[in-house]
């Protein structure tokens, strides 16, 4: 979409065509779990209306996928139908579901979590299961797992690490979330994974229960694995564009390759934070990263300043917001801000190198988050006011003026 947008403002009349598997692509991902719970119905979930295509006067092969690139010829080979000819092309294939090899997952109601055709399938089965075990604590896990405890099910988590979310909280933050969770009647099992799906006694192809590592069993009826995403960079095995665990890009999102760029979850893009390139699976920074291909894509000169790990997020009535450096395994080279009020259920934590902020936890309050990302996206030396940045009353007015006045300017 952003890339699409992009295009159209530098170029009005140039050829666009784009290539989708799913008919409908252009819906909002993080919004499935709302779908599935019955929070929000598919409109809801549009992010474009349904004239987009045509007011942007875009050649949309929906229900196609790309299977081959031959770069030298410039065509994109699809599933069915003639070839696709491009100028520029423009690689947006995101992520798939990593599935491990699990005894037993061929059989039914064993599913992922990522499209919009895994949430009406899993939709489908909630009729009739009472029961769901979910492979993986992270922000996917978590995330069906709400929406299944909405639906009315009986839920039990099963998470290889020793806390859920351990990609974006600390212990101490995971274990706050944690007890939220059990406290909608959740079952969390940590430090174990499935290592078999079971059929049920009476129909063998349908999902009876899973066996853990330790050799636990738990019954249910159906099983989403929720691991995470890789890249999807297949299209590209067999090209000489550079990959690494995606497709590496420069900061006008092109590859190696003339006329070819990359954006979102399958690119390597710069991280502003950590001064290279990395895989940063988030729903904006793939939209701007579109949007800046889009513009060199049609002439128009732009560069990718940069993203960050960041995730703003709510789980059972309870605000996460975190960006950039959260759980280190070196914490004693930086210098750690905690406030923690178990009363209230907040929690704080932030992280410093230099008296400059490289992290940030907050839980249950997050209404001033904006001040401190801009605080670690400019590099700010904090020490002037550090001893208030975790203070309730903490916010711009604590600012030095010359930093508040470039603050409302950017506003």
């Amino acid at each position: 979409m952003g890339a699409i947008e992009a295009i159209r403002e530098v170029d009005k009349v140039g050829a666009i065509t784009l290539v989708s598997e799913e008919e409908c692509p252009y819906y909002s991902r993080p919004m499935i779990s709302e779908l599935v719970s019955g929070k929000a119905n598919f409109d809801k979930m549009k992010c474009r209306e349904d004239t987009f295509w045509k007011s942007h006067n875009v050649n949309a092969l929906t229900g196609y996928k790309a299977i081959s690139v031959n770069m030298s010829q410039k065509l994109v080979k699809l599933d069915k139908g003639d070839p696709v000819n491009f100028d520029k092309l423009l690689i947006a294939t995101g992520g798939k579901p990593f599935v491990p090899i699990i005894e037993g997952a061929n059989r039914k109601d064993v599913l992922t979590f990522t499209t919009l055709s895994d949430a009406k399938l899993l939709d489908s089965k909630l009729k009739t299961a009472k029961s769901a075990v979910v492979i993986g604590a992270g922000l996917i896990g978590v995330s069906v797992t709400e929406a299944l405890v909405d639906r009315g099910l009986k839920v039990t988590m099963v998470e290889l690490k020793d806390f859920i979310l351990n990609l974006i909280l600390d212990e101490h933050s995971s274990e706050m979330i944690q007890n939220v969770i059990t406290e909608a009647g959740v079952t969390i099992v940590t430090g174990q994974t499935v290592k078999k799906i079971i059929g049920k006694p009476e129909n063998s192809q349908l999902v009876g229960g899973v066996i853990l590592t330790n050799g636990d069993q738990i019954n249910c009826d159906l099983v989403i694995v929720a691991i995470g995403v890789i890249p999807r960079k297949d299209l590209v095995a067999n090209t000489s564009v550079k990959t690494n665990r995606g497709i590496l890009v420069d900061k006008t999102m092109s590859t190696n390759i003339s006329d070819v760029y990359a954006s979102g979850d399958v690119a390597e893009a710069y991280d502003f934070l950590i001064k290279e390139n990395r895989l940063l699976p988030l729903w904006p920074l793939a939209h701007l990263e579109g949007k800046i291909a889009g513009y060199n894509m049609a002439g128009k000169k732009a560069l990718y300043e940069g993203g960050t790990a960041m995730s703003s997020l709510k789980y059972f009535d309870m605000p996460i917001i975190s960006f950039g450096i959260t759980n280190p395994k070196e914490k004693d080279q930086y210098e750690i801000l905690v406030e923690c009020d178990q009363e209230k259920k907040i929690y704080k934590k932030i992280l410093l190198t230099n008296n400059v902020i490289v992290g940030l936890t907050f839980v249950n309050d997050i209404k001033k988050t904006g001040i401190f990302f801009h605080l670690l996206k400019n590099a700010v030396n904090v020490k002037k006011f550090k001893s208030s940045l975790l203070s309730e009353n903490f916010g711009l007015a604590n600012l030095p003026p010359s930093l508040r006045k470039k603050i409302y300017e950017r506003q």
